[in-house]
């Protein structure tokens, strides 16, 4: 029986960041399946009024610089609930070792199982239903996550089943740039994290297939592939060829443990301030949690938000 989570933290590089799901309250800054799981555990049988979160997760990361930069901190922080997601940037790679990634992934578990923190999980999307090149990595995917099962079972992880969540391939689940998840995905996918925790198993699913997607016209098509190219694999190639990574100049959004419900009242704070046209604390607040250079965000009025109507 899982015992009740007080604190969470979440590492992991673009997809435990959150990317794509735009928080709205603070521009440029990203909410995410774990701010999302965040919130849903203070209302959770498993989780607490008072839990407290915090987010060292950063965009590009491979496996290596999370094991090596986010796993002590955790290890420091000794949070009773930690996600651990990593190695997809790893496997987009064509010379990747996957055998000696997940030697490396099932160490940084060991350590944080033998201080006593709960692992939570994720295995790599089915890529079957993404462009070419990146249905190109599908092998390597698959052989990763047979790794990451049998690592979740030797050291009784939580599993969130994103391969074979059928469901998360609808079109409105993704971003533009077709590698990260739109609002909706994250939505979904902190759902299933959350039905994995308060009751060991995924919310259930039917069969492999996946929803059907509107066909479109060939001029459409290349229109957009054209489009697609320009705007998302040009600047990718770009950085790989300059050895950079879109996280290379940014700090964790989240980097100490705060309570979530003071991260939600400081978003109602600038709700109540954009109302009344005020520009005090929260205001500066608010202003202070704008950046996109990579200044350390540490449950600024950013943070995790409170539900606001029918957000995904």
């Amino acid at each position: 029986m899982l015992e009740p989570i007080t604190s969470y933290v979440a590492i992991g590089d673009s997809f435990s960041e959150g990317l794509m799901d735009p928080d709205p309250r603070v521009e440029d800054r990203y909410r995410g399946w774990t701010d999302r799981l965040a919130l849903m555990l203070t209302e959770s049988s498993v989780g607490s009024t008072d839990l407290s979160y915090a987010n060292l997760a950063i965009r590009g990361r491979l496996l290596d610089r999370i094991v090596d930069d986010q796993v002590p901190q955790v290890l420091e922080m000794k949070p009773d609930l930690v996600s651990l997601c990593a190695g997809g940037n790893d496997c987009l790679r064509p010379k990747a070792d996957i055998d000696a990634l997940a030697a490396k992934f099932e160490r940084a578990v060991i350590a944080m199982r033998e201080a006593g923190i709960e692992v939570l999980m994720c295995n790599g999307f089915d890529t079957e239903f993404s462009t070419p090149l990146i249905r190109a990595v599908r092998p390597r995917v698959g052989i990763y996550n047979a790794h990451l099962w049998s690592i979740a079972q030797r050291h009784g992880c939580h599993m969130v089943d994103l391969w074979g969540l059928r469901s998360l391939y609808a079109a409105e689940m993704w971003a533009d740039d077709r590698i990260h998840l739109s609002t909706k995905g994250h939505h979904l996918v902190a759902e299933q994290a959350l039905a994995t925790l308060e009751s060991g198993r995924s919310l259930p699913v039917k069969g492999f297939g996946v929803p059907a997607r509107p066909t479109r016209a060939i001029r459409q098509v290349m229109s957009e592939e054209s489009r697609w190219a320009r705007e998302y694999l040009a600047p990718w190639v770009g950085r790989r060829l300059r050895g950079q990574s879109s996280g290379d100049t940014l700090d964790p959004k989240l980097a100490e443990l705060t309570r979530v419900r003071d991260l939600v009242e400081r978003s109602r704070e600038v709700d109540r301030a954009r109302e009344n046209g005020e520009t005090g604390a929260a205001g500066e607040a608010d202003t202070a949690g704008r950046s996109g250079s990579g200044e350390t965000h540490t449950g600024e009025a950013g943070g995790v938000n409170a539900p606001r109507g029918t957000e995904g």
